[in-house]
């Protein structure tokens, strides 16, 4: 498999990570929006949002058990956005599932 991600989960390519264990992997976003901008992705290949499954559905929960340690961690706990895109019209340029972690500024809504 050709995916970035995949390549970043088992090691084969570098990345700024924060932390991972052996379901998730958050590291840094190479293009940051904010202050803080990390990405939060499963170790197994889920294309996205729309193929969570029964099997797979453990570790996106596994990422959402995460966020508070790591928002504390950045000092974002008082408020930070979640995003994840689905689909190319949505702006999903990866087709892996992650989670785009956002914080250190204000943010306005509506997003985009």
């Amino acid at each position: 498999m050709d995916c970035i991600f995949c390549k970043i989960a088992c090691g084969e390519i570098k990345a700024d990570i924060e932390y991972q264990d052996d379901k998730i992997v958050i590291f840094h976003d190479l293009n940051p929006q904010a202050p803080v901008h990390l990405l939060a992705i499963p170790k197994d290949h889920i294309q996205s949002l729309d193929h969570i499954n029964e099997s797979n559905c453990n570790a996106v929960s596994h990422i959402f058990k995460h966020l508070p340690k790591i928002a504390k961690k950045f000092g974002i706990e008082n408020g930070y956005r979640l995003v994840s895109n689905c689909g190319e019209k949505a702006g999903q340029t990866v087709n892996h599932l992650h989670f785009h972690i956002l914080g250190g500024r204000d943010m306005r809504w509506p997003p985009g």
